[in-house]
């Protein structure tokens, strides 16, 4: 719950860090986090390549880039015969050129689906998942450091047994389409961390109630299995606006631990939809929740990775929503670490706080799953 006294308290936290900071320059958020053992980043997208101050951001703070949509079935196979590998492409090239790591999201996911694809027999989806697979796989084998093999398996709201998400995926193969992408995949590249990717994990709201014990079971069922999986990833959009408890929510990544998973939280951002308007109120808002959130989650082992979904607020995928449903407005969303014009806000020095705690207490031992 965000009080008047926990804003107020991260604006003077804010305050205190910005003094430090006239003192001696602040650590980039990736060196910060490597020295906490972690690594740190944000997804990516052309904007970056086209804007060189935010691409700039990027060689500054970040050690590994997320692909945001280049590699999403449907931007990269706008139709059947064709695949649109010049946006990820460019990517690659770009982070490699700079000494990045990237991770490749995501091979497959039900949602969003191109209607092209939806016209296909049960067969000819399979068909198409296997080449998908091949092709994507094979292109870019050797030079990522995890793969979203499968994104949010899950989604009750569609009201199908098991609570699986549908799509044309599930539709055609059942449940069985999880355990096929990841023997796939690794059958052709096992340089890269294969990580079954999930969101609302984070909160206590009924769609996070309802998540986070399936994934656990699809999870213990996959490794009972011996299917090749490396990691899970919580992608943490945070919603203050929903109930939440971060400490049960670190536990419940410390179990994926326990059985020999890393964690990472994979596409970290926190809506500020239920703050204040006022610019300075709703940043500490921001970073309290921030705070309270990384200094949770990173007190277990578990957790080896924090990416941000963007950098700046400029380029949110909150604001797109933001300007879908509230055309009139002039608030806009600041749900990242820097603000429009790439300055640093008050999420960057809570961000800091939180890897520096990590570091000063060491991560808590791994908890037996129950």
């Amino acid at each position: 719950m965000i009080t008047r006294r926990s804003v107020l308290a991260g604006a003077v936290a804010a305050g205190c860090a910005g003094a430090a900071r006239s003192a001696a320059p602040a650590p980039s958020l990736a060196d910060a986090a490597a020295a906490a053992g972690l690594l740190y980043g944000a997804s990516i997208g052309r904007e970056a390549l086209d804007d060189p101050a935010y691409a700039d951001l990027y060689r500054r703070e970040a050690r590994i880039v997320t692909t945001d949509v280049a590699l999403k079935f449907d931007w990269l196979r706008p139709t059947p015969d064709r695949y649109e590998f010049g946006p990820a492409d460019a990517i690659l090239r770009a982070a490699e050129a700079n000494g990045k790591l990237v991770r490749g999201h995501t091979l497959i996911w039900n949602d969003n689906a191109p209607a092209w694809l939806k016209r296909l027999s049960g067969r000819e989806v399979e068909r198409v998942f296997d080449e998908h697979i091949d092709t994507v796989a094979e292109r870019y084998a050797g030079r990522l450091h995890s793969w979203d093999v499968v994104n949010e398996p899950f989604w009750p709201m569609d009201h199908i047994a098991g609570g699986w998400r549908n799509g044309p995926w599930f539709a055609a193969m059942g449940p069985a389409y999880v355990e096929r992408a990841f023997r796939r995949v690794a059958a052709i590249d096992r340089t890269a961390k294969l990580t079954l990717n999930e969101a609302q994990c984070d909160n206590d709201s009924d769609w996070g109630r309802a998540i986070r014990p399936l994934l656990r079971g699809l999870v213990d069922r996959l490794l009972d299995a011996g299917v090749p999986l490396d990691a899970i990833g919580l992608q943490s959009h945070l919603q203050p606006q929903w109930p939440a408890n971060y400490g049960e929510f670190a536990a419940y990544a410390a179990a994926f631990g326990a059985r020999g998973l890393e964690v990472y939280l994979t596409e970290f951002d926190v809506n500020d939809d239920g703050f204040l308007d006022d610019v300075r109120a709703r940043d500490a808002a921001v970073a309290a929740t921030c705070q309270s959130f990384l200094t949770a989650a990173l007190s277990t082992s578990a957790v080896k990775m924090v990416v941000n979904w963007q950098l700046s607020d400029r380029y949110s995928w909150l604001r797109d929503v933001w300007r879908r449903e509230r055309p009139a407005s002039r608030r806009m969303p600041r749900p990242l670490p820097f603000d429009a014009e790439f300055s640093a806000k008050p999420m960057r020095d809570a961000m800091l706080a939180a890897f520096a705690a990590r570091k000063a207490a060491g991560p808590a031992p791994q908890r037996k799953p129950e």
